[in-house]
This record gives structure tokens, C-alpha cells and sequence, in this order.
């Protein structure tokens, strides 16, 4: 029996050794690992999704993606057929977004963030935010693959202005009830994981092994 494939897409700036942890059966599953690839000028969400998509090489493949990947694997499903679309820590629609968020599309605010601190990380770190978020910031600093500014810009203006209003009944979602990105209160219909927040790939990696395959099988 073909093995059934699995492709993993990181989170926003993010490489894919962010899913190091996740552990799938060999002799059922086959995973292969994407990267986000610097965009082109003025280049759309979907043209971008496409481009990603020429890479997926498998009929029908099962996509997980986290946080902006569960965006974009969503995108990338209206281009390929899909066995399943799964995403964890993410929105299945615009109408998902926290305030802040719907906020920030109205009044262009997202064009005030300070990208080169953000890609400075260890300019970050100088900051005291207190325990917490220090370890947060080591962790983005060992996952943070892409440091390219027309990236970030064009990543976050891709979330902020995702046009998608209606959700894919579909679509499996992960969620966290501790997700301070996108807020449990806003998600519709998800897989509740109790105690997870927004980076739960790295630190609830054991209860997505223990029930990923299932939730791909089912």
C-alpha cells in the first residue's frame, strides 16, 4: 500500500525545523518539509500560493500548516486536490481575526511595525519583556529562517488583508486555548488543545503525535 504524503508548511518567517518534534509513522505516512521562498514584487497571496504549490510533487497530499502556513495551505489547496487541509494555531478565515487585527486593516496601522527590530532579534533581546517573552524570543531566534524585510513587510500584509470571508467546512483546525495570536474566543470550530498557546508545535508536540494520525485518517 503507497504511503500516504504529508507536507508540513512552517510559520510566518519560520523554518521547518519547527516540526522536529512531530513524529508521524513511516510505514504509513510519507512528510516532506516546505520553506517559505522570498516573494516577488507585488506578488498576490495566491500567485505566491501557486508557486509553493509546484513544489508539492504527490496526488492528493494531506497540508498542515501553522499559524500564517494554515493560511497559506489553505491558498495552496484551491490550486492542487487535496486529500485533507489541517491546520494548527491559524484562522480559517478573515472573520477569525482578533480586533486588534480587523483594527489594523482599517486603519493601515500593520504599515507602522517595526519590521528591522523584529528581524533584529538579538537587538530585541536587549529589552527586558521579562522571563516569559525572553524565552520566547530565543526560541524565534533559533526558528527564524527567513531575515529578509520585503518578506516580512509582504507576510504581514498577506495576513492583515487575507480577503477570505467564508470558511471551508473542510478545513481541520488545531487550536490552543491559550493562543494569544488568534484568540480561542474568535475561532469557530476547532480541535481544542488544552494549554496550548500559539507556538504549541514546539511545546505540545506530544499530543500531536499521539493524535495526528487519526485526525489525518478519519
Amino acid at each position: 500500500m503507497s504511503k500516504i504524503p504529508v507536507y508540513f508548511m512552517p510559520g510566518l518567517a519560520a523554518s521547518s525545523s519547527i516540526f522536529e518534534r512531530i513524529k508521524l509513522d513511516e510505514t504509513i505516512f510519507e512528510t516532506h518539509l516546505l520553506e517559505w521562498e522570498i516573494p516577488k514584487q507585488k506578488e498576490s497571496l495566491s500567485d505566491y500560493a501557486f508557486r509553493i504549490s509546484e513544489k508539492i510533487k504527490d496526488e492528493n497530499p494531506v497540508l498542515i500548516g501553522v499559524s500564517f502556513g494554515g493560511i497559506l495551505v489553505q491558498e495552496i489547496s484551491k490550486h492542487i486536490k487535496t486529500r485533507k487541509v489541517i491546520v494548527i494555531s491559524s484562522v480559517k478565515s478573515n472573520l477569525e481575526f482578533p480586533r486588534r487585527m480587523k483594527i489594523g486593516k482599517k486603519t493601515k496601522a500593520y504599515k507602522l511595525i517595526p519590521m528591522q527590530l523584529i528581524l533584529n532579534v538579538e537587538k530585541l533581546a536587549k529589552f527586558s519583556f521579562g522571563e516569559k517573552v525572553n524565552k520566547r524570543i530565543k526560541l524565534y531566534e533559533k526558528f527564524l529562517s527567513v531575515r529578509d524585510l520585503g518578506y516580512l513587510q509582504w507576510a504581514v500584509e498577506s495576513v492583515i488583508l487575507w480577503e477570505r470571508d467564508k470558511i471551508d467546512e473542510n478545513v481541520v483546525h488545531i487550536h490552543g486555548d491559550k493562543d494569544d495570536v488568534f484568540p480561542i474566543k474568535y475561532i469557530d470550530k476547532c480541535i481544542i488543545v488544552k494549554g496550548g498557546s500559539h507556538i504549541m508545535i514546539l511545546n505540545k508536540y506530544k499530543w500531536l503525535n499521539e493524535n495526528l494520525p487519526s485526525i489525518i485518517l478519519e
